[in-house]
């Protein structure tokens, strides 16, 4: 498709709007006393430009899965995306004045509570992961024409997130994505490393798989044929390199340091007049494109989605967790062909190699790169197109904890999985074992955390957190454990299973995944010295059971010990004292990883750090002495 060099009175309108956006920008951040106005200025053209000459939107349905997409991964920003939007004719431009007010959804940086943002920006580094997990739908799943666009800050390009997120796109020839950088040279405290080196910028992106594309990022005639360039461009993703000025067109303050996060103040009116000055027609006005009849992305529907068999097991049958996750996860992806695995590079460890070796072109290797795997899944989710599971190590979460706690801003309905849980892996050593994994994914508002111990249990979790909004984390463990449920087990969310019981029972026993068996164990053990104790198997840890234990604990003297493969602090241990805070006549005996474990054999580890079934009886012992 050639390129149409816009009309003279369309190139003045779009300088029109720009200055228009700049002093919408001023203005509200002057009604808040805070905010980026110079943050917005240096992308003022970029923004006309795209909002009202290349994006495609739906000002009625601005999530509608057809439309054109937009990451503002430079998030402090946020005044002039409002502007955007407000200009374009989405919400009056007068309700711009209650930015960052407690009444006002127009927060500092932007979050989906607003209608026509798609995810919580402004952790820096994390806008190209999520704009090429849509990308990837939309060029793989949705096959629609929608393109992704994401604008990245000069200054956040220094975080290797963004450049595990290039490499992505790179590799998967993404060329429905354009990312654009705004290089206005500007830091917070002091100038970015590069400044305005573009020629290092253009070969680095270029080196990562991309067309990089140099421009005048205040001249609205080559943003218009850089981004025709990028859509027409095949096989590779776009970069378009802007060079540009933080406070443009800001007198005295153009360019100048120590201006970051300031509102202009006893300066506004001035620069106000001055940008007023300098567009030729106040009244302007301009639509943004409308959708084309063209590939539209098609319906989907990923509610209710199950397994397409009943687990199928024998009692007693000797089976990980985390195989029974990737049995459950291709039995889900045939039910439903939204169902996506993603994992980076420990797919034939955490058995997500089962949904690929099934449906290859449903699995996304993201490599070993975990801050882009989290970002990417969160970005497949977006817009209900996919129902996203993500698996690695679970150890290997905690490197991606921003983008995680991000994604719950955004909303995200995204399924963690982590296995090789515990000092229960063995030789492989500390370095490998997840034992802060639960402690992580408690902390993140709204979560729900699975934490099955046999296979059919498993199965469930992965069906129920398929339906699960918010977050969710599976926590799966790498030893074989036996089947102790029924195929036709039924299991919630929030609710535990009473696994041993006698009218008898003196003290109760808690565990999960490999401490459930533990404590299993250990009953026995104490039935041989005339104790009889109960065993609670939680299910999940948040929500967690709370009315069961209770209850259970009470008809056992107010005697529990929790076993847990994790550390002290945030797991299935603290979870319970804290269920049990408000609660008398109780005494809990917490058993735990208590210091950096060590190589050895998985049931060595367990005795040698205190979550073994012998273990388990000296606290049962103690407890009821007291």
């Amino acid at each position: 498709m050639s390129y149409h060099k816009p009309e003279a009175k369309t190139v003045q309108d779009l300088k029109d709007v720009a200055n228009k956006l700049r002093i919408h920008s001023i203005n509200a951040t002057e009604a808040s006393k805070s905010g980026h106005p110079t943050s917005c200025s240096s992308l003022a053209e970029i923004m006309s430009v795209l909002f009202f000459q290349q994006m495609r939107l739906n000002l009625k349905h601005p999530r509608d899965p057809s439309s054109d997409r937009l990451i503002l991964s430079k998030g402090h920003a946020a005044p002039i995306l409002y502007a955007a939007w407000a200009e374009a004719g989405l919400f009056p431009v007068e309700e711009l004045k209650n930015l960052r007010k407690i009444d006002s959804d127009l927060e500092g940086h932007p979050t989906p509570r607003l209608n026509f943002i798609d995810v919580g920006t402004g952790s820096l580094g994390q806008g190209v992961a999520v704009g090429a997990g849509m990308a990837y739908v939309g060029k793989n799943y949705d096959k629609a024409d929608y393109r992704t666009y994401v604008v990245v800050g000069d200054g956040e390009s220094a975080e290797g997130s963004v450049w595990e997120s290039l490499h992505f796109a790179g590799h998967y020839e993404l060329d429905n994505l354009c990312v654009i950088f705004d290089v206005n040279r500007l830091g917070q405290s002091e100038p970015t490393s590069l400044q305005h080196k573009m020629d290092v910028y253009r070969d680095r992106l270029e080196a990562f798989g991309f067309n990089a594309l140099v421009v005048d990022g205040h001249d609205i005639e080559e943003l218009c044929k850089a981004l025709h360039c990028a859509s027409s461009t095949k096989n590779k993703p776009t970069a378009i390199i802007a060079k540009t000025f933080k406070g443009k067109d800001f007198p005295q303050i153009e360019d100048k340091d120590n201006w970051h996060g300031k509102p202009l103040g006893e300066k506004a009116a001035a620069v106000v007049k001055h940008l007023e000055g300098q567009i030729v027609c106040a009244n302007v006005k301009m639509t943004p494109k409308k959708l084309c009849k063209m590939a539209m992305a098609p319906e989907v529907d990923i509610n209710n989605v199950k397994l397409c068999a009943p687990p199928n097991y024998k009692l007693g049958d000797s089976v990980a967790t985390r195989l029974a996750y990737g049995t459950a996860l291709a039995k889900i992806a045939a039910d439903n062909e939204r169902v996506i695995a993603l994992d980076g590079d420990t797919k034939n460890s955490t058995f997500s190699d089962k949904l690929r070796n099934a449906f290859p072109e449903r699995y996304i290797e993201c490599f070993i790169a975990e801050q882009n795997l989290v970002g990417v899944a969160i970005g497949t989710a977006c817009r209900r197109r996919t129902v996203a599971f993500v698996s690695t190590f679970a150890t290997f979460f905690t490197r991606a904890f921003d983008q995680i706690r991000m994604g719950a801003i955004s909303q995200t309905n995204v399924n963690f999985v982590g296995s090789h849980c515990g000092c229960s892996i063995g030789e492989d050593g500390p370095s490998q074992m997840g034992l802060e994994d639960v402690a992580m994914f408690r902390t993140i508002p709204g979560s729900t955390i699975f934490y099955p111990s046999d296979a059919v249990s498993t199965e469930r979790a992965v069906e129920l957190a398929a339906n699960t909004k918010g977050v969710c984390f599976i926590r799966t463990s790498r030893p074989n454990t036996a089947v102790i449920y029924n195929n036709d087990e039924t299991f919630t969310v929030g609710k535990g299973k009473i696994v041993r019981q006698k009218p008898s029972d003196e003290v109760l026993l808690i565990g999960a995944g490999i401490t459930l068996y533990e404590c299993l164990t250990a009953a026995e053990q104490l039935e041989k010295e005339c104790i009889t104790a109960r065993v609670i198997d939680p299910f999940t840890v948040k929500p967690l059971d709370v009315d069961l234990i209770v209850e259970q604990g009470k008809q056992c003297g107010g005697r529990i010990v929790v076993v847990e493969d994790h550390y002290q602090q945030g797991g299935l241990g603290e979870a319970v004292l804290s269920a049990l805070a408000e609660h008398r006549n109780f005494v809990v005996k917490h058993l735990y990883v208590p210091t950096v474990p060590r190589s050895g054999p998985p049931a060595v580890l367990i005795d040698m750090f205190g979550i073994s079934a012998r273990n388990i009886v000296c606290a049962v012992n103690s407890i009821l002495k007291k």
